[in-house]
């Protein structure tokens, strides 16, 4: 039961909880002439130490007791010397922490907080402190006072403060002028943050339902929403639909604002309108342009002069019919393939594991270095690229360094007017390559040289937008080499066997004889029953086939759900790194500790790392508020405000494991996943395993999806940009 309304007054002694998500708290309040008060509410940006002002009641918790429950908060600075020692320990200014907050209280005392804001020269007095420490403090210092101002800014519109540092960091000083000028320009501007956050905002600062504006929103969201599936485009009608599904409008009285917000989005050059069979689709110019520009390069080159390097048909292939100088033969396939390339200036090579892309790669790089031709090898992550040098032992690249990235500007510097000096450029893991880096590739290509797409199209299509390899091979203007046989080597392993039938519609078998146990079946018809396997398999199996426990993988084919990567790392995170002491840093309620193995899920192209890169957290800086995550060999820094562009990776998802390689990967599938189940996604994670693969879930589940062939077709043009005249207005 609540009483009436009233104020409290008093500092915060212990944050109990705190939602990062959305602000929600449950605090201790130290009160004069009252025993500490728990209080809990939505409350802005506070930390240990701060005099808050509460309106609210008292009601009584059955199991807590006597509790605050706020419906509002202020706060301010502390004046007591506690209060401010306690303000500062609590990481609130960057480069202060416990330590250093002591020290600083010592020798100021309750001015603490006022020499800091007007006389930060005076730090320099405190022992240990120089001129590089004083400015990191005064502009955290100062950058904290204007975060303040957003944070209550946005609390007074019901958006979480979550976000706050990063808006700050993006705008500045203009924060609260850019959101209120345009509050949906946060969602292209600032990752993480959602249309509906920034519809909220909208909402609140009193934009009508109906308006012109947010209808103009609600249709940029809705095609940039069906990218996350893969497509480019949208049909007109279920545009519509989509539009007044988010917006939540009537759909009788809205069709009058959505024809004209079309309208003034195509007049402004917002949106392409393009006309195939007699019907309309919209899409993003960006999108359009992607897709053209890759088909204009591609019939360029293909009608271009002949290549630099063209050598002699007939010799190359009388070369090829025999052994090389270690004794490794090419089957037919594989020397059609290597004539392929050296005939057409676009080519490519598509085969399962164990059907000899590396050795016929590696058959044509010696023919290249015999000739003098300059070739250079590409892939577009890094892990891809790492496994394509180890497997031919010559440099290899990511596209992006390839072309030449440059975060300054944030454009490649390889492009039409500074193409790459190559003769042969080969790049593996194609499937993966999105529209977006195909036509970033095919910028900066000579119209001279030669291309070859190395990539298995029975993988998953790439995680971004556009479906280039099988748009390319679906054209039939490409030359295709497509290698099917097994090599009696890769036979001996049940994991490119059981690969290979579960590509033919197939369930797998996990023994024949004289293969090696490198791929095992558990039968498990309960998802919770998974938990205690797992710990049995990381804790004993794993080591029975010489695999370090940090060298396997789990991977699931969605998020959420009891074997989702969401909960499956929650339990592999206390079996493979249980520690608890230590510095920790909570993000959005998920908890992260030294020596976590972590995922970048989005593109950081300032710090060059990529969606789908793993690394470890090699340290936690509670003072300067940042954590060291290292990626391979490199060593990057992120502050806690950029924390939640990573995700712990003992777990990922089927999509996200593409073009990478791992000693053991363990694959749960139950019939929770069954909106996602389809042979390709279940094809992909077995292919991903080098040493051991292990299978676990219902057979029912697995059967289901091995028979299900079809994939979700993604819109696009590409084909019919390359094939046809399509009519774009």
């Amino acid at each position: 039961m609540k009483t009436g309304t009233e104020q409290l007054c008093g500092t915060i002694e212990k944050i109990v909880y705190k939602n990062e998500a959305n602000g929600f708290a449950i605090i201790t309040l130290s009160v004069k002439a009252h025993d500490a008060v728990t209080a809990k509410g939505y409350f802005p940006d506070i930390h240990q130490g701060a005099t808050v002002n509460l309106k609210g009641s008292w009601t009584f918790h059955q199991k807590f007791g006597r509790q605050f429950e706020v419906a509002e908060c202020t706060t301010s600075l502390p004046s007591s010397v506690v209060g401010i020692e306690k303000y500062l320990a609590s990481g609130l200014v960057k480069g202060i922490g416990p330590a250093f907050a002591e020290r600083l209280v010592k020798a100021f005392g309750a001015a603490t907080l006022d020499i800091i804001d007007q006389e930060p020269s005076r730090l320099l007095t405190v022992p240990g402190v120089g001129p590089k420490r004083v400015e990191s403090i005064t502009k955290a210092w100062v950058d904290q006072k204007e975060i303040s101002k957003v944070m209550v800014f946005l609390r007074s519109k019901d958006v979480s403060a979550a976000f706050a540092t990063k808006i700050f960091k993006t705008y500045g000083n203009a924060s609260i002028e850019k959101i209120e000028a345009n509050p949906y320009q946060l969602v292209d501007d600032i990752w993480g943050i959602g249309f509906k956050s920034a519809d909220k905002i909208a909402l609140k600062m009193g934009l009508e339902t109906d308006s012109l504006e947010r209808v103009k929103a609600g249709i940029l969201y809705s095609i940039s929403e069906a990218t996350s599936d893969g497509h480019l485009y949208m049909e007109l009608e279920p545009l519509r639909t989509s539009v007044i599904e988010i917006l939540e409008i009537d759909a009788t009285t809205s069709q009058e604002r959505i024809k004209t917000a079309l309208t003034q989005l195509y007049q402004n050059e917002k949106i392409k309108l393009i006309t195939h069979k007699e019907k309309n689709f919209i899409t993003l110019p960006k999108f359009y342009h992607s897709e053209k520009g890759i088909a204009k390069k591609i019939l360029r080159m293909l009608e271009s002069p002949q290549a630099r390097f063209t050598p002699d048909t007939s010799t190359v292939y009388q070369a090829l019919r025999f052994p090389d100088a270690k004794g490794i033969e090419l089957n037919e396939d594989q020397q059609r393939g290597i004539l392929a390339c050296l005939q057409n200036k676009i080519s490519i090579i598509t085969g399962g594991p164990g059907t000899g892309k590396t050795t016929l790669v590696k058959r044509l790089i010696t023919f290249l270095e015999e000739n003098r031709v300059k070739f250079r090898l590409a892939a577009p992550t890094g892990r891809a690229a790492k496994r394509m040098f180890e497997s031919t032992g010559k440099h290899t690249e990511t596209l992006h360094r390839l072309l030449e990235f440059t975060p300054a500007t944030m454009n490649f510097a390889r492009n039409e007017e500074n193409a790459l000096e190559v003769d042969v450029m080969i790049v593996d893991e194609a499937s993966m390559i999105d529209v977006f880096l195909m036509h970033s590739l095919l910028k900066a290509m000579p119209l001279n040289a030669r291309l070859l797409l190395l990539g298995d199209i029975d993988q998953l299509p790439s995680v971004g937008a556009g479906n280039v390899l099988n748009d390319l091979i679906a054209t039939k203007k490409i030359s295709v080499t497509r290698l099917t046989k097994i090599f009696r080597q890769a036979q001996d392993s049940m994991i490119i066997v059981n690969a290979h039938r579960i590509n033919r519609g197939e369930f797998p078998t996990h023994t024949t004889p004289g293969s090696r146990k490198d791929f095992l079946f558990f039968k498990e018809e309960t998802p919770e029953n998974i938990f205690p396997l797992l710990q049995s398999l990381y804790t004993k199996k794993l080591a029975q086939h010489g695999i370090d426990p940090k060298d396997a993988i789990v991977l699931v084919p969605m998020n959420r759900g009891v074997v989702g990567t969401q909960r499956l790392n929650q339990e592999l995170q206390n079996i493979l790194n249980p520690i608890t002491d230590g510095p920790t840093l909570s993000v959005f309620g998920q908890l992260y500790k030294i020596n976590d193995r972590v995922m970048q899920i989005r593109n950081n192209y300032e710090k060059f790392v990529f969606n789908g890169d793993i690394g470890f957290i090699k340290s936690i800086n509670q003072a300067d508020q940042v954590l060291v995550i290292c990626f391979g060999d490199r060593d990057v820094e992120y502050d806690f405000a950029e924390a939640n562009e990573l995700t712990l990776s003992y777990a990922i998802s089927i999509h996200k494991s593409q073009g990478s390689e791992f000693q053991a990967v363990i694959i749960p599938i139950f019939m929770q996943h069954f909106i996602l189940l389809q042979r390709n996604l279940i094809y992909t994670a077995v292919t991903r395993a080098k040493k051991l693969c292990i299978l676990i879930g219902q057979p029912k589940a697995i059967a289901m999806g091995i028979r299900n062939a079809r994939s979700v077709d993604r819109l696009t043009f590409l084909k019919e940009f390359l094939t046809s005249d399509v009519q774009a207005r």
